[in-house]
């Protein structure tokens, strides 16, 4: 004999999550607190090294040519835009899931950030910005003199 869990409330989860997620759809609310408006948010991993920082953002079926990468004021914002396709209908059925349009994602990146030699590149629906460190000032030894 099988047994079956019932939980009850485990649909009014669901169907809360969804209008959430509904309602929540085309706003988002960035590091500032202003809300951005923007189709899509691509999901990104951010690493750090010994000597630079580096950002693996998810962006597949974006041209890398169509994704924007702009850093001022310590602030790194990635925006581009996904275009839409032809679908075609087969026997009155249709199923969408791939996002199009366009996407924005701004971070606020530390003081030893090197914005003069950001550098970003796109691989296989994956866009990989690379954002050197300074060059770490070195406490320097003062030699006491005896009077």
């Amino acid at each position: 004999m099988n047994v079956i869990r019932y939980e009850p409330w485990s649909f009014m989860s669901q169907l809360h999550n969804e209008m959430n997620r509904l309602f929540d759809h085309g706003t988002r609310v960035d590091e500032n607190g202003s809300l951005a408006a923007t189709d899509w948010v691509p999901a990104v991993d951010i690493k750090e090294e010994a000597d630079r920082f580096v950002l693996h953002a998810d962006v597949p079926g974006v041209d890398p040519k169509d994704i924007e990468v702009t850093m001022e004021d310590g602030t790194l914002t990635i925006r581009g835009e996904r275009k839409n396709e032809s679908r075609e209908e087969h026997d009155g059925y249709r199923r969408v899931e791939r996002v199009t349009g366009q996407f924005f994602r701004r971070f606020t990146l530390p003081d030893t950030a090197n914005a003069e030699g950001v550098s970003a590149r796109g691989n296989h629906g994956v866009l990989e910005v690379s954002i050197p460190k300074h060059a770490k000032v070195q406490p320097r030894r003062i030699a006491v003199k005896a009077s």
